[in-house]
């Protein structure tokens, strides 16, 4: 299963960004291996992934699952890098953010002890979220780094929409970087904004369906997007390759392309999509939404990484593949 640029791991790899990173890592020449949560009645359809150019010779699929970090150690075996991308998702807040919490915290630093007991993995890259440093109680603040963390009790506080997600990743990042200082392990975190583009997997993905509310008409969801961060889900997988090939990368590093409005999103769409009927931007001046920083990337562009899409290409990506699946 070896070849020339070794073997590497993604947990989480039916997701839409990790579905989307094996892909490329596969396009790379890597060996890839990837978790997903055991499926006992054989129900789970995986062929998405199966089907990828590369993946017959060079993709390997395990069974593990958060709940049981121990259930990572065989996947990790023999890997050269780790792409830490499984996360519990609950944004309809079902469960207590205790337990989802807990439960993220656990299985990222259970991941990250397979790691150190493989005694071959030697960089992680943690897929964390904007959410980790978007979130502060500053209303001064118009545009955040990697320096700010979200303040989990104005997050306790302001009860956002999946709450429990934004806590968790935020407690999980910090406890991801503090395991790894304290054992030596070369971590960085990549914090990408709302990732949208084309999805691999089959099920759409909640960035993506939040991202189109104005093509679905989804009036409950317009709050989320008044001022919206965002990213193509390509650029995503390449920052991830990126900062595990760049052997200098430390920390954390911001990862988003540009910034729109829902104004400006209602010009973009009906313009060039006059088969929806996307609400006029005078019709949206009076929604109310959180009033949220935009993300500097300055850090990562610094390094030498380079957007190759902007929004446009996010939006058309979403809406052909949204088409395409039977979405729209």
């Amino acid at each position: 299963m070896a070849t020339e640029k070794g073997t590497v791991c993604v947990t989480g790899g039916t997701g839409f960004i990790g579905s989307w990173l094996i892909f490329r890592l596969l396009d790379q020449g890597y060996s890839v291996r990837t978790t997903v949560r055991s499926d006992p009645e054989h129900k789970k359809d995986t062929s998405f992934l199966t089907s990828l150019p590369g993946a017959s010779e060079r993709l390997q699929i395990f069974c593990a699952d958060l709940s049981n970090p121990e259930s990572f150690d065989s996947a990790m075996e023999g890997c050269t890098g780790v792409f830490l991308v499984a996360t519990p998702v609950d944004f309809e807040d079902r469960e207590p953010e205790e337990i989802v919490t807990e439960r993220s915290v656990n299985g990222a630093i259970g991941i990250l002890k397979a790691c150190l007991n493989s005694k071959t993995v030697k960089r992680i890259v943690y897929t964390s979220s904007a959410s980790t440093v978007q979130f502060t109680s500053n209303k001064d603040v118009k545009e955040v780094d990697e320096r700010f963390w979200s303040d989990v009790d104005y997050i306790k506080a302001l009860r956002p929409y999946g709450g429990s997600y934004v806590l968790s990743k935020t407690l999980t990042e910090k406890a991801v970087l503090e395991f790894s200082d304290k054992n030596g392990l070369g971590v960085v975190t990549l914090i990408p904004s709302f990732v949208v583009g084309p999805f691999i997997c089959p099920k759409l993905p909640g960035s993506v369906r939040t991202s189109l509310a104005l093509v679905y008409g989804n009036v409950e969801e317009y709050k989320f997007i008044v001022d919206l961060s965002m990213v193509h889900v390509e650029d995503v997988a390449r920052a991830h390759i990126f900062l595990f090939e760049h052997g200098d990368a430390k920390g954390r590093y911001n990862c988003s392309a540009d910034e729109i409005t829902i104004q400006k999103m209602s010009e973009l769409l009906s313009a060039k999509y006059p088969e929806f009927e996307i609400p006029s931007k005078d019709s949206l001046k009076e929604i109310e939404g959180y009033k949220i920083p935009s993300v500097s990337s300055k850090k990562l562009l610094d390094c030498g990484f380079k957007f190759e899409y902007g929004i446009e290409d996010m939006f058309s990506g979403a809406i052909q593949c949204c088409k395409e699946k039977g979405y729209l």
